[in-house]
């Protein structure tokens, strides 16, 4: 069954991806997470695609932001226990070094950059709310490689006593985001986040706009259904699913910049029988 907005919790990408979009609470979270100060993040780019040359895989980040200090920071929400999560976060981490620097650059233009999966599961069972992973030598486990990419993949379900009341309090927030919850929170980052939680939550544009990708979803299931009965893959509705919920959030957000329907569909590589299909189905939605 289909949630409302006003049921989402902060593990739903939609909540998720317009909560962290504002700067401040972008900048608190990711210094909670890292215990490291940041005084500056750059507005945040939700759902932000990085299109590789040739025939390569793409990914679709849901958080993308820059510091002050040109570190290179993106969080993604992990609710399905996939296969391969550790060679997920390489990927990424790969995909963000070729999209930082040009053909020909110094390598030593690559900035630090960290992936972080927030995890609604414990994604290596070992009981810990976080696992920092870095290169470091085998043989001497003191010494780092020093290529600054760094995998975080911070665990809901954590048991040990690990991290500090103020992280658990923002973990257990994540799959119970409830104004009971924040009511009896202790933290001061779970009441601003609320705080945005509930303005996004009332916003009527907001709702129209989870309403559409509700219904882009529903037909992009369907898709990736019958792709997978054709190819006889188990992931083919999960792909279909994915890829149409973001590229219609795409669609939309370049429509409310101002965009017409030709123009979004040459941005995006997209048929514009297709873009004007998801514009009249936003058009066409309550509220």
């Amino acid at each position: 069954m289909e949630k409302t907005i006003q049921q989402l919790n902060l593990s739903d990408d939609f909540l998720f991806a317009k909560v962290m979009a504002d700067s401040e609470i972008c900048r608190r979270v990711l210094e909670k997470f890292l215990k490291v100060p940041i005084r500056k993040v750059e507005a945040p780019a939700t759902q932000r695609t990085i299109d590789l040359l040739f025939e390569g895989k793409g990914v679709r980040l849901d958080v993308y932001v820059n510091d002050d200090e040109g570190t290179v920071y993106n969080i993604e929400m992990q609710c399905n226990k996939k296969r391969n999560l550790p060679k997920r976060t390489r990927y990424y981490a790969g995909s963000i070094d070729l999209d930082l620097i040009a053909a020909g650059e110094d390598y030593i233009n690559l900035k630090k950059a960290y992936v972080i999966f927030i995890c609604t599961f414990d994604p290596f069972r070992d009981g810990r709310h976080i696992y920092t992973f870095e290169n470091r030598c085998r043989e001497n486990l003191s010494l780092s490689l020093g290529d600054e990419s760094i995998k975080v993949f911070l665990n809901t379900r954590g048991t040990l006593e690990d991290v500090d009341e103020e992280m658990k309090e923002f973990l257990a927030y994540v799959e119970d985001t409830t104004d009971r919850f924040a009511a009896q929170a202790k933290s001061p980052l779970i009441r601003q986040i609320h705080r945005k939680v509930t303005e996004v939550k009332q916003n009527p544009k907001m709702e129209v706009e989870y309403m559409t990708l509700m219904q882009r979803d529903r037909e992009n299931i369907e898709l990736g259904r019958e792709e997978g009965r054709q190819e006889g893959r188990q992931e083919g509705f999960q792909e279909g699913r994915q890829i149409g919920v973001k590229m219609a959030l795409d669609i939309i957000r370049l429509h409310m910049d101002g965009k017409e329907a030709q123009t979004i569909a040459d941005l995006l590589g997209l048929e514009a029988d297709y873009v004007n299909q998801v514009l009249e189905d936003y058009a066409n939605l309550p509220g």
